[in-house]
C-alpha cells in the first residue's frame, strides 16, 4: 500500500508497511523459538462453555474448578510434575482421600473444586503447560508463594527476575518478624514489670527518656536535651574566638572564659544525668553499651572529665619537672586537651534521638554499605587512572609547578571528580584540560550510579520509621484509653456500691451512756 502525495512526482512506492528495510537498521531482529503446534493446547486449556465439558474425555483428562474457573488438564501433563497436589489426585482411590487434597468433589461430573485464588492458578496452569512460572503484578509475592506451596510447586521454578523479587520480600518479612519478636519480648517484660511499683516507675522513666511522645514529661525531657545540645554547640564555637584562644595560650582565664567553663560544666552535668538515666532504665546493660548513640554519648562526655584529670596532673607534676622537660610535657598535655575538647562536637549527634530524619540517615548508611563501598571503589579506580594522565599531560607541556608528582595529582583528581573544584591545582595545557574534562564527566557518571539506589533506600527507610512511630503512638494511645476505661469502670463499681448502701442503710444501735 504505497503512500501517495498530491502534486509530487517523487516515487513513494518503496515506502510501505510491507517493507521494513528502512527500519531494519534500528530494530533488532527477534528470532522466534520454534515450538510444536498444539502441544500447549493439549497440555492444559480453560473451559469457557459447557459444551466443552461434554466433549471432554474425563478418563484421560481431569477437570478442575478453582474459584469458579474451570480447566481441563490431561493426566499426562500432571505426570511430569509428580509432587504437585493435582498429580496426587491420580493416586486417590476413595472419596475420603480426594477430600484431603481438594475442597469438594462432584462424583457425577468428576469435577474437583478448590477454593483458591483463580488468578494465581492461571499462572500455575501456564507453568504446567509452557514451563515458565512468573509472578503476578497485581498480587503480593508472599501470597503467590503460599499458592505455590499449596499446589506443591517449588519457588526455584520461578524466573530469575521474579525469584529475586520474592527473595527480597522474604528478607523484608524476616526483618519485620525479628522486630516484632523484639517488640513482643519488650511488651512481655513491661507486663511483668508493671505488677510492682518499681516496675511501674521504670516504665515511666523509660517512656520519659526514650519516647518523647509518651506525655508531658517526655516532651520536656526532649526539649531540655535539645536545648543543652544547642548551648554546647554555641559555647564550643565561642571558645574558639581569637581573644579567648590568646588568653588560653597565655595560661590566663578571664571572666568570659570562666562563664564558658561554667556553661560547659552545667551542660556536661545534664548529659551525665541523662546518660545515667538511660543506663538505669535499660533492660540489658550489655546491649546498652553496644548501642551506637550510647557510644557517641560516652565519647562526648568523657573529654570533659579527662581534661579535668589532665589539668590536675599537670598542676601536680609541673613543679617536679625541670624547665626543659616541663615545656614539652605541657605541649603534649595541651595537644591532648585540644583534641578532647574538639570531641565535644559529638554532642550534635545526640539530636538523632529526637530527629526522625537523622535516624533515617543512619539507617540508610547502615543498609547501603555495599553501595558506598562500590562508590569508593569506582572513585579509587578513576583517581588512579586520571592522576597519571594529568601529570603526564602537564609534564610534557613543561608546566609542572602544581602537578609535581602523581601522588600530588591524586588530590586534584578527587576534587575534580566530585565536582568541588577548589582551584588550587589547575591544568594549563590543552591535553591537561581534556583530561580534566574527562575526569569531571566520569565523576558525574560515577556519583550518579549508586545515588538512585541510595535515594530509594532512604525514602523506604523514612516511610518505615514513620509508620513505626505512628504504630507506637497508636499503641500508646490505646493503652492510655484502656487505663482510662479501667478507671471509669472502677468508679462505676464504686458508685454502684454507694447506691446499694443508700438503698439498704445499716442501722447502728447506740449503747453509750
Amino acid at each position: 500500500m504505497p503512500i501517495l502525495s498530491r502534486g509530487s512526482d517523487q516515487d513513494y512506492s518503496n515506502i510501505s508497511y510491507n517493507s521494513c528495510n528502512s527500519l531494519s537498521h534500528f530494530i533488532p531482529i527477534c528470532v522466534e523459538t520454534p515450538s510444536v503446534k498444539g502441544v500447549h493446547y493439549q497440555r492444559a486449556r480453560r473451559i469457557y462453555h459447557p459444551d466443552q465439558v461434554s466433549a471432554a474425555d474425563l478418563k484421560t483428562e481431569i477437570m478442575i474448578n478453582v474459584g469458579g474457573m474451570k480447566y481441563l488438564l490431561p493426566w499426562s501433563t500432571l505426570d511430569d510434575f509428580p509432587l504437585t497436589r493435582l498429580s496426587k489426585l491420580k493416586l486417590c482411590s476413595s472419596y475420603e482421600e480426594i477430600i484431603q487434597l481438594c475442597d469438594d468433589y462432584d462424583e457425577d461430573t468428576h469435577e474437583f473444586f478448590f477454593d483458591r485464588n483463580p488468578n494465581a492458578f492461571g499462572m500455575i496452569v501456564s507453568f504446567l503447560a509452557a514451563g515458565k512460572l512468573m509472578l503476578l503484578r497485581d498480587m503480593c509475592a508472599l501470597s503467590f508463594q503460599e499458592e505455590l506451596r499449596y499446589w506443591g510447586i517449588e519457588e526455584s521454578n520461578l524466573e530469575n527476575c521474579c525469584f529475586r523479587k520474592l527473595f527480597q520480600k522474604l528478607q523484608e518479612l524476616a526483618e519485620i518478624r525479628k522486630e516484632e519478636e523484639l517488640r513482643r519480648s519488650k511488651e512481655a517484660t513491661c507486663v511483668l514489670d508493671e505488677k510492682t511499683r518499681f516496675g511501674q516507675f521504670m516504665n515511666r522513666l523509660r517512656d520519659m527518656v526514650e519516647n518523647p511522645q509518651s506525655g508531658l514529661p517526655g516532651k520536656v525531657f526532649a526539649c531540655l536535651s535539645i536545648l543543652f545540645v544547642a548551648t554546647t554547640a554555641v559555647s564550643l564555637c565561642v571558645s574558639t574566638m581569637p581573644d579567648l584562644r590568646a588568653e588560653e595560650d597565655r595560661g590566663e582565664c578571664s571572666q568570659k572564659c570562666y562563664y564558658i567553663f561554667v556553661i560547659e560544666t552545667i551542660c556536661v552535668a545534664w548529659f551525665s544525668l541523662e546518660f545515667l538515666l538511660r543506663f538505669i532504665q535499660a533492660r540489658s546493660k550489655c546491649q546498652f553499651f553496644k548501642g551506637p548513640l550510647n557510644i557517641i554519648d560516652f565519647l562526648a562526655i568523657s573529654p570533659y572529665y579527662a581534661s579535668l584529670i589532665f589539668s590536675e596532673d599537670d598542676s601536680n607534676e609541673e613543679d617536679d619537672r625541670p624547665s626543659s622537660s616541663s615545656n614539652t610535657y605541657l605541649e603534649k598535655v595541651g595537644l591532648v586537651l585540644r583534641v578532647l575538647r574538639a570531641l565535644r562536637i559529638l554532642y550534635v549527634m545526640r539530636l538523632a534521638r529526637h530527629s526522625l530524619g537523622l535516624q533515617t540517615l543512619g539507617l540508610t548508611v547502615r543498609k547501603c554499605t555495599r553501595e558506598f563501598g562500590l562508590l569508593l571503589l569506582f572513585l579509587c579506580v578513576a583517581v588512579t587512572l586520571f592522576s597519571p594522565l594529568v601529570y603526564l599531560a602537564e609534564n610534557e607541556s613543561g608546566r609542572v609547578l602544581e602537578f609535581t608528582s602523581i601522588p600530588a595529582s591524586y588530590w586534584w583528581a578527587i576534587i575534580s571528580m566530585t565536582t568541588v573544584g577548589y582551584g588550587d591545582m589547575v591544568p594549563r595545557s590543552v591535553p591537561g584540560q581534556m583530561v580534566a574534562l574527562s575526569s569531571i564527566l566520569s565523576g558525574i557518571l560515577i556519583m550518579s550510579f549508586p545515588a538512585t539506589s541510595i535515594f530509594h533506600t532512604f525514602s523506604h527507610s523514612y516511610s518505615e520509621l514513620r509508620k513505626e512511630h505512628e504504630r507506637l503512638q497508636s499503641q500508646l494511645n490505646r493503652a492510655k484509653n484502656a487505663n482510662r476505661a479501667g478507671e471509669s469502670d472502677t468508679f462505676n463499681e464504686t458508685d454502684s456500691l454507694i447506691l446499694e448502701e443508700q438503698a439498704s442503710p445499716i442501722k447502728y444501735i447506740y449503747t453509750g451512756n
